[in-house]
């Protein structure tokens, strides 16, 4: 990172940007060019690594992007505030963010597929404990990003 000053590496700051992001940009490659879509997630943290959970169709770009690489990178960001200046160049913005990548993979396994729906509800609803039905984990198309890269950055 090239501002160290602005690097997080305390867990427990991470733990608490990442809670408090909305939206995870995944990005991939499809033939040479960049695709990248904007997800609501969920995640679970072991040993001080993260996985992040998805949900979305049975097909399409990103699911047959998932099955052709194997790989994603991720953005998330939050608490973005633009800082105004008297001139153009003294503009700042202030933000915190979460950066990475590795290996997604979709996940077939319905106790895996709960277990995943639980930590998105629990994320994007705030609440866990939801009931999911055979047919639910077999309507929708969960997938499973860990995280083997890492970054985090804050300009407060």
């Amino acid at each position: 990172m090239r501002r160290k000053d602005r690097e997080v590496t305390d867990p427990a700051v991470i733990r608490d940007i990442i809670s408090r992001c909305a939206c995870c940009r995944l990005g991939f490659c499809d033939e040479g060019k960049a695709y990248i879509v904007p997800l609501s997630f969920g995640y679970m943290e072991r040993e001080g690594r993260y996985s992040f959970y998805f949900h979305g169709a049975r097909e399409g770009r990103k699911i047959d992007l998932i099955r052709r690489t194997g790989w994603a990178a991720f953005e998330m960001d939050t608490h973005y505030e633009l800082h105004e200046a008297e001139q153009p160049c003294g503009y700042s913005a202030r933000f915190q963010s979460v950066m990475g990548g590795g290996p997604v993979r979709i996940v077939e396994d319905d106790t895996e597929k709960e277990t995943a729906l639980q930590v998105l509800m629990r994320h994007t609803a705030g609440r866990g404990g939801w009931t999911f039905t055979k047919k639910d984990l077999d309507t929708v198309t969960i997938f499973r990003l860990d995280a083997e890269e890492l970054s985090c950055k804050s300009h407060a």
